[in-house]
């Protein structure tokens, strides 16, 4: 089973990824075996065809039900670890497993123009709030959690919805302050500071329509200003005084890198992906940083035997092996996040310990639905 590779993040060159024919079940699999296993025929588009939601609280039942046949397993994703999760996985269980990796707005699409007739069984990007939103479309399995849940710490706990319809796998920061040494001394310590005479002409960021983590940042300011109009007032601020807006971390970084800026607002782990390279960049983190997760969804719509066998995925990210493949796929980019398992130390690049990091959540619920209007109204009056 090959796994499918189309979307193009940081500039990345496009290309499949070959994962080995099914294997027998290793060592992992004794930390697997409770989960269970599952069978259906795979859809035409190459993921599982289901004929009816799944209710809340399946999972078990499904677990129980399943047969001992191994099926394909799809899954649609936009992690740089991704695909190393879907070999890790293929090798552990002998399920074959398909990743598709894209970005996560054509993703979207195809999940919502797919309904009730899914080619996908996991969805896994990151972003609480597309999670909401196809929740809210009733797209996604609810009622089921990990066992691993009961291990989450604090800030993992926050992040789980009441319906249990998503799984949090880890997070990263949504925007850090990432800043060139060589032109910078003293960095900004307020987002408020960006607004300032000082940093005119000087400070870049992402197009929230193009870039996915950066919408929760445009939010989180929205949020903690009291609001969006409070939030929409502050960005005119920044375009008035020279703002750069590129289309996504690469771009920024970028053009941090050659002086054409001096600070830079993107994803934390991207910020110190860059500064492990260009030993001249620093990340730091402001008062509030958002929370920014990374997070598993199981489709609503998939057979029995389907959804068990997405369950086990599930609980395979969330062991030790699963959790240092996250952390071995993309070293220099989605790797470096914050674990929310108990137990689980983060990358040492990382840094900054997550408990000492000022730090915000937003209500996925509320601030997916506003987002296409407020990505809207930021083409509309800051890129203009």
């Amino acid at each position: 089973m090959l796994p499918s590779s189309s979307r193009q993040p940081r500039a990345r060159t496009r290309r499949r990824h070959a994962l080995p024919a099914a294997l027998a079940v290793v060592a992992a699999s004794g930390l697997l075996a409770a989960c269970g296993s599952g069978a259906s025929s795979a859809s035409s588009g190459g993921g599982s065809s289901g004929t009816s939601a799944a209710t809340s609280g399946s999972g078990s039942s499904a677990s129980a039900s399943a047969s001992t046949k191994k099926v394909p397993l799809v899954i649609y994703a936009a992690e740089g670890y991704d695909v190393s999760e879907g070999k890790a996985f293929q090798k552990a269980t002998g399920i074959p497993t398909t990743v598709d990796d894209n970005s996560t707005g054509p993703l979207t699409v195809k999940i919502e123009a797919e309904g009730k007739n899914p080619h996908w069984d996991l969805f896994w990007v990151d972003g609480a709030t597309v999670f909401a939103g196809l929740d809210q479309q009733h797209l996604l399995l609810k009622g089921w959690e990990p066992s691993a849940i009961s291990d989450y710490n604090a800030v993992g706990k926050s992040l789980i919805p009441t319906d249990k319809s998503y799984i949090p796998t880890g997070v990263t920061m949504a925007a850090a302050l990432v800043y060139n040494t060589k032109l910078v001394k003293n960095p900004p310590t307020a987002w408020s500071q960006l607004t300032e005479p000082q940093w005119k002409g000087a400070v870049g960021m992402n197009d929230p329509a193009v870039s996915g983590p950066t919408y929760p940042y445009v939010a989180g300011i929205m949020q903690q200003l009291g609001g969006v109009s409070q939030g929409e007032a502050f960005f005119e601020k920044l375009k008035a005084n020279g703002l750069h807006v590129y289309q996504t971390n690469t771009n920024t970084l970028q053009a941090l890198e050659t002086g054409t800026i001096k600070v830079a607002t993107v994803q934390s782990s991207a910020g110190i992906g860059a500064a492990l390279s260009n030993k001249e960049l620093r990340v730091e983190y402001l008062k509030y940083e958002t929370v920014l997760p990374s997070v598993l969804g199981i489709s609503a719509y998939v057979s029995k035997q389907a959804q068990a066998e997405a369950e086990q995925f599930v609980q395979f990210v969330l062991s030790s092996a699963g959790q240092k493949v996250m952390q071995s796929g993309d070293p220099t980019g989605d790797s470096l996040f914050f674990p929310l398992i108990n137990g689980e130390k983060p990358l040492p690049a990382v840094g900054t310990p997550l408990a000492q990091i000022p730090t915000q959540s937003l209500n996925p619920y509320l601030w997916g639905g506003r987002e296409n209007k407020i990505n809207t109204w930021f083409t509309d009056n800051i890129l203009q």
